[in-house]
């Protein structure tokens, strides 16, 4: 907006901001910078962005609800159509001027849309909970494919979120990496985090996954379905063969001629665990 800077300078000047933070758009225009900066007072604003000291001057780099918040307006049509895109805004400050607006695109993944597909197949409802702003939350879930979203919701709102869906009798899997999804893990009845977050998401989550593929979350549920039916199998044979074989230890069928020795019962009790242990087995070799 301004003539002050050129756009290399300015994207060096944000990024030593958001090389300090954690959330994707960070990462992003950490790495679009050529050469960073080095900053100085580090302060996230929760669910709005970050700011620190650059070079001596105060920078901010925040979303468009900061700037609304603060009535911050800016007359710029570019804006609109950088929304409409489906394109994620970012506002860069500095010494309390806005200098440049930062635009950047999701990636919608493949293996996403494939993951959100085969849990549609499975009757499972995805939903996205997400700060970005409505119109590129409708762009991506369209994209998508999902059933539902939840727009401009800031951090602590996503475990109240959570507690909504929750209310409406669904089980609840929540699927997050960045320190904003802490609570929405927490609060879900499954929290599945990705290896590569935050330490705060990882160490909060019931289940971590390895890789940052989504496809491991369909793989999860199918091996959880999976170990349920084997349970269910396992405790059926369990249940089935002592009510036969109990008895028969008992000497119930001593007056048939029918008699088991204790070696044999312990042999028969051994049989059991072993078929069960098998049947377990077969979970690793699918």
């Amino acid at each position: 907006f301004q003539e002050d800077y050129d756009e290399d300078e300015l994207l060096n000047i944000a990024a030593a901001v958001e090389n300090h933070s954690e959330h994707p758009i960070a990462r992003g225009i950490v790495a679009s910078a050529k050469k960073p900066h080095s900053v100085e007072n580090f302060k996230a604003i929760p669910g709005k962005g970050a700011q620190g000291l650059v070079q001596g001057k105060s920078v901010k780099v925040v979303s468009p609800g900061f700037l609304q918040e603060n009535g911050i307006q800016i007359a710029d049509k570019r804006i609109g159509t950088l929304s409409a895109q489906g394109k994620t805004v970012v506002f860069l400050i500095i010494d309390d001027t806005v200098q440049a607006a930062i635009a950047m695109a999701d990636i919608i993944r493949e293996e996403s849309k494939q993951a959100i597909s085969r849990l549609k197949k499975m009757g499972i409802k995805s939903m996205m909970l997400t700060g970005d702003n409505r119109q590129v939350a409708q762009w991506v879930s369209e994209e998508l494919g999902l059933d539902e979203f939840f727009a401009e919701v800031l951090p602590h709102e996503k475990a109240e979120k959570v507690r909504e869906v929750q209310s409406k009798g669904l089980i609840v899997a929540m699927t997050g990496d960045g320190v904003n999804d802490a609570p929405a893990l927490a609060q879900a009845d499954v929290g599945i985090a990705i290896g590569a977050g935050t330490d705060v998401a990882v160490e909060t989550a019931d289940i971590v996954l390895v890789r940052s593929n989504p496809l491991d979350v369909v793989a999860l549920i199918g091996f959880a379905k999976a170990t349920y039916r084997k349970m269910v199998q396992n405790l059926a044979w369990a249940t089935g063969y002592n009510v036969f074989a109990i008895p028969l230890a008992a000497g119930v069928m001593y007056s048939a001629g029918i008699l088991l020795s204790p070696a044999m019962g312990a042999v028969l009790m051994s049989l059991s665990t072993v078929v069960v242990a098998i049947n377990a087995r077969f979970l690793k070799i699918k």
